[in-house]
């Protein structure tokens, strides 16, 4: 869907120069370089998924970029750079919201995501600030946004075995589990597919997906999000649906999603608490810090209707805790080592299978 802006667009001189030098971000991967054809003008809202170039006026957290390649780039003041509107919840990092009008915020992830910081953590240091210059469009002057390069996604159910990734916290171990679990599916012969559900757009999961094995590595950028922050659920929840199918048409017989953050978080728990996409998982593997999230994101993984098949995550680095998680939950606790073995392969595909299964009996 185009911008409407407020008064007529007009365009900015020197945008050919001005794109070709720019340094443009992983969010914007989808978006071919010969359709950024201008830069224009006008009085419009931002809106997630709007392309812009903009110039680094201070260097901050982020000092370099990652390009569409995975290669970070060393910023410098006065370059600029082409990256899209998204809000950002990281609670290790940051918060941050796309502000009513285009004026000066920050680059809030590596990955390409402009918005405007509103809380950090106190460990972390102040955002690389941004001046945006203009929106980048296409040749007849229309402002792109990352949803018109979006997978075409359609979320019918399809015969695929899918196992959910979730977790009590950012880094309790997520993406080191998710990652496991591909390889130990790939070392066993399988077609699989990397999905990162939700988060800020960046491509070090993807790519930690696809050097574990993956035979598709996808995430939300493919289905025209630069992040899923204050996206509505109804729209998370066909990109989470779109990108599986999308895996199980690309010939995959496994798919391994991992959403991000913890139960608390509004996306995540939205995703948790969707029917639809609880009837498509075989169950989750649940990573967690400690033996008490352990106990406490089962009891609301189970509230939501999902069977865990596993535990994992950091809590793993300890043999005392992995013994005070399974004494207190009764569930078993596999290491990153033991699931790419292939200790979770089996209990997987069992899951799935009966979940098909009773698809089926539901149809009938």
């Amino acid at each position: 869907m185009a911008i409407e802006f407020a008064r007529p667009v007009r365009p900015l001189e020197n945008s050919t120069a001005m794109l070709a030098s720019a340094k443009r971000a992983f969010t914007t991967r989808r978006v071919p370089q010969a359709d950024m054809a201008t830069v224009v003008a006008g009085d419009a809202q931002p809106r997630i998924g709007d392309l812009i170039i903009a110039t680094v006026e201070k260097i901050g957290s982020h000092p370099r970029i990652e390009l569409p390649s995975g290669r970070k780039a060393q910023l410098a003041v006065g370059d600029r750079i082409v990256l899209a509107y998204g809000n950002r919840y990281a609670p290790d990092q940051f918060e941050a919201i796309i502000e009513k009008s285009m004026g000066p915020c920050h680059m809030v992830a590596a990955g390409g995501v402009a918005a405007t910081m509103v809380a950090r953590h106190e460990q972390m240091s102040r955002p690389t600030q941004i001046r945006p210059l203009g929106y980048v469009a296409d040749a007849a002057g229309v402002p792109i946004n990352l949803s018109r390069y979006a997978l075409q996604l359609d979320p019918r159910p399809r015969a695929i075995a899918t196992v959910l990734v979730a977790g009590t916290s950012m880094n309790a171990g997520k993406t080191f589990t998710a990652a496991a679990l591909v390889h130990s599916f790939a070392r066993a012969g399988h077609k699989v597919a990397g999905i990162k559900a939700t988060g800020t757009g960046a491509g070090g999961d993807v790519w930690l997906m696809s050097d574990m094995g993956a035979s598709l590595a996808l995430d939300f950028t493919d289905a025209g999000l630069p992040s899923t922050y204050l996206v509505e659920p109804e729209r998370i929840e066909r990109s989470v649906l779109g990108l599986v199918g999308h895996a199980a048409d690309a010939g995959c017989d496994v798919a391994v999603v991992e959403i991000a953050d913890g139960l608390q978080h509004e996306e995540t728990a939205s995703v948790l608490r969707s029917v639809n996409i609880r009837h498509i998982a075989a169950g989750v593997v649940f990573a967690a810090n400690d033996a008490l999230g352990a106990k406490a994101g089962l009891d609301t993984l189970a509230a939501w209707g999902h069977p865990v098949l596993a535990l994992s995550g950091q809590l793993t680095r300890s043999p005392l805790a992995i013994r005070e998680a399974a004494k207190s939950t009764g569930i078993c606790v596999v290491t990153a080592s033991e699931i790419q073995a292939g200790a979770l392969c089996s209990a997987v595909f069992a899951a799935a299978s009966a979940v098909s299964r009773t698809r089926l009996d539901v149809a009938a």
